[in-house]
């Protein structure tokens, strides 16, 4: 959805609320306090009120958007804008397009990935299922890396050895990604094995990885097959790990081109937020989607 047909949907507050209420309620509004359906609406309040607790409450609360102070339109747009950057919308961006300031625009994006996040959401991955691993970090200084100066300083490692943060991935072929933030010691083949079994139908799939040694025990539980990258990127059997080396480079290309630095606390929002954004790439009901679990995202 566009911002266009936000702005024809949605002109006023009263059209943000009762279309919340739509979607969290349905055609009996529930007391988000104590459950119960026993309620009396206050329609000049925009509010309803509670004949069980005799309290007031609204459709934002115990949502994403409660406490806010914004009209909610903004908050629709936000949604819409977020979804239909690919590469992702930083918080001044969104905060210039919103006409709030940086702090807020943050903080609604921040808001908006709690609706966007993909734990307990996925279904196992089948069929031909890809598996990579990356690391996510700033690039060190020109003048931090190598001899300087007379004196020697160490090399600052690339891939396995280096000190960014690592980020394992699997995605299904025509389907959806499953990436995940990992410690150092997620890597050893026996969390690696662990996270297949989640996250992966090991009874109906079939995976590829590169010839990293950590993968070596998953094929003592699924089938597995390997690509070696020193010779090939695709072996004749149709073997490679392409497709979420291009997810990688979605991935990145929005963390260093939007956000430019992101932080380790933060990073798995931001991974769940392109993870969500590519599985849902087919769905034109995505906005719908994200409203519907915005008011059930607790702020």
């Amino acid at each position: 959805m566009n911002i266009t047909r936000i702005y024809q949907l949605f002109p006023a507050e009263s059209d943000c609320i009762a279309h919340l209420e739509k979607v969290r309620w349905k055609d009996k509004p529930v007391c988000t306090y104590c459950g119960s359906d026993r309620t009396t609406a206050a329609p000049e309040e925009q509010r309803h009120h509670c004949n069980n607790c005799n309290t007031t409450f609204s459709v934002t609360v115990g949502t994403i958007f409660h406490h806010t102070h914004l009209p909610l339109q903004k908050w629709l747009l936000a949604v819409s804008l977020v979804l239909n950057a690919k590469k992702g919308l930083s918080a001044r961006q969104l905060a210039r397009d919103l006409d709030v300031n940086r702090n807020t625009g943050w903080r609604m994006a921040m808001q908006i990935r709690k609706a966007m996040g993909e734990r307990g959401q996925r279904e196992l991955l089948s069929g031909v299922v890809e598996m990579d691993e990356t690391y996510i970090g700033g690039k060190p200084r020109k003048g931090n890396s190598g001899p300087q100066g007379g004196e020697s300083k160490p090399r600052n490692k690339r891939g396995r050895g280096t000190k960014k943060t690592p980020v394992v991935g699997m995605l299904e072929r025509g389907g959806n990604v499953s990436a995940h933030v990992v410690k150092k010691d997620g890597l050893r083949a026996r969390a690696l094995s662990s996270l297949v079994r989640r996250h992966v139908d090991i009874e109906n799939a079939i995976l590829f990885t590169d010839e990293y040694k950590g993968y070596l025990g998953i094929q003592t539980f699924m089938p597995h097959r390997t690509v070696n990258h020193q010779e090939w990127y695709v072996a004749d059997d149709g073997t490679h790990t392409n497709s979420i080396e291009s997810f990688w480079a979605l991935l990145k290309r929005g963390i260093v081109g939007q956000y430019h630095k992101v932080s380790v606390r933060h990073l798995p929002k931001y991974i769940d937020e392109f993870s969500y954004r590519f599985n849902h790439r087919k769905n034109g009901d995505v906005f719908d989607l994200t409203v519907a679990r915005a008011v059930r995202a607790a702020s």
